[in-house]
């Protein structure tokens, strides 16, 4: 029996990794949806703890004894590393399934699913997306990669057909989902360990956008997406840009400096709307024009959607101001690829801070070998530069790249292992009127907070 059809059967579900960021807000749907949820974890976080309160009965420590006979779903999430023993008994005697495969599930029970997909920018756009259809009263259900201050949460379950999903591209989890509406931001090499090349990239990007059932908002600015798009049928296609030749066109454009910029909203040359934005870099002029499109769609009025737009903050991870501390700013950045890299130094170079620092944790042996010269082209941007010790995750490195491979090709950076050498080194260095910030998917973030709590506790 698929997922679609057990979902109407059954009201009893386990969650193997229920703390996770992309976990809990699934199972905080389910549980409003009326189903009696449990759920394990290895680590106490905020979110294990946040879903308990929501209702669900949660266990710290996975073994096989968290599976009571009464379970008749149990959804995993793949951070778990075989040999779980927990995961291995439920695979043996009970129905499971994947997170992709409850997501995927979840986009055909909401009637206006919004799958947000492209290599760069999903999450901010998602959250900018989730903040305007609050504001707009549409009261959505979200599913979110990052922690957005406005619910202060991954994601939540709203009492209408609007779901807003972030659609990820790794590993193909994307091609689970169903969307009406699908935003495509960019398309651009990443997870080459999985895809192999940008042809391969472009090709599960088509088949999401053939999957989606009504209509396709996209970058008509990005080579790759519109390449990925010709020749699709039966759709509603809408582009939008900086360039005057898409529908929906971003002009005027004003980025001062900080964490401000404004700019007029065009559909078919008739101006509709000035944006303002509290977020910085030019990358989020694109991204919130196909977030007003995407809530324009889904029914929210002009007036709404900038009042969302302006009250957007950012999401958690994404150019996150964590404060000011002896003159020193401090903020932690997502960004792990080099065009994300790119657009975070750039923007973070126009805001008027003595020095930019950079501090960098790669990500995957594979990725920082196959893109080594183009990380080290856009860590330049930063005035100084402290790079860490690459974070293997789900790797082992086989092909003997080192993170010090990549600070020999950046000038003004040096390679430290540890968190708390990095620390030290960056506080005896930096200096009043200095922006430091933290850059990458793992848990480089500690170091910021690290630096922080360091000035707090003087």
């Amino acid at each position: 029996m698929n997922i679609d059809e057990l979902l109407k059967k059954i009201k009893r579900v386990h969650f193997i990794g229920i703390g996770g960021a992309g976990m809990c807000p699934l199972a905080e749907i389910l549980i409003s949806l009326g189903y009696n949820v449990s759920g394990s974890d290895n680590n106490d976080t905020e979110t294990f703890r946040r879903i308990e309160k929501e209702g669900a009965k949660v266990y710290l420590g996975q073994k096989k004894e968290n599976l009571t006979d009464d379970i008749e779903l149990v959804i995993y999430t793949n951070a778990i590393l075989k040999g779980n023993e927990e995961l291995e008994y439920a695979k043996e005697n009970f129905e499971c399934y994947e997170r992709a495969d409850l997501l995927g599930a979840m986009s055909r029970i909401f009637s206006n699913c919004i799958g947000v997909c492209g290599t760069h920018g999903k999450t901010t756009t998602s959250s900018m997306l989730t903040q305007i259809l609050l504001e707009a009263g549409l009261d959505p259900s979200a599913v979110i990669g990052g922690k957005l201050p406005v619910i202060d949460a991954y994601g939540r379950y709203g009492r209408s057909e609007n779901f807003v999903c972030e659609s990820c591209e790794f590993n193909n989890t994307f091609l689970k989902m169903n969307p009406d509406i699908a935003v495509i931001l960019n398309i651009d090499e990443d997870h080459l360990d999985f895809f192999g090349n940008l042809e391969n990239i472009k090709k599960s990007f088509r088949q999401f956008a053939e999957m989606t059932t009504k209509t396709i908002i996209y970058n008509g600015d990005d080579k790759n997406t519109v390449d990925t798009l010709k020749g699709i049928t039966g759709k509603k296609l809408i582009s939008i840009g900086r360039n005057k030749n898409n529908e929906w066109v971003a002009e005027n454009i004003d980025i001062p400096g900080g964490f401000h910029s404004s700019y007029d909203i065009y559909h078919n040359g008739e101006f509709i709307a000035k944006a303002e934005l509290s977020v910085p870099g030019e990358h989020n002029i694109l991204n919130s024009l196909c977030a007003f499109v995407a809530a324009y769609e889904s029914g929210a009025d002009v007036e709404s959607i900038c009042r969302g737009l302006k009250a957007f903050g950012g999401a958690g991870r994404r150019f996150e101001l964590l404060g000011k501390y002896n003159g020193i700013t401090f903020a932690d950045d997502y960004a792990h690829h080099p065009a994300e890299i790119k657009v975070t130094l750039e923007a973070a170079k126009k805001m008027g801070y003595k020095n930019v620092w950079a501090v960098h944790q790669p990500f995957t042996f594979t990725r920082t070998s196959i893109l080594l010269d183009d990380f080290a082209e856009v860590l330049k941007i930063a005035d100084r530069c402290v790079i860490s010790a690459i974070m293997g995750s789900r790797e082992v490195n086989t092909i003997g790249i080192k993170a010090k491979d990549l600070a020999d090709k950046v000038p003004n950076s040096i390679q430290l292992d540890t968190f708390e050498e990095i620390c030290d080194y960056v506080l005896n260095n930096a200096q009043d009127g200095d922006l430091v910030i933290t850059l990458g998917c793992g848990d480089v973030y500690k170091v910021a907070r690290m630096m922080v709590n360091k000035l707090k506790n003087k």
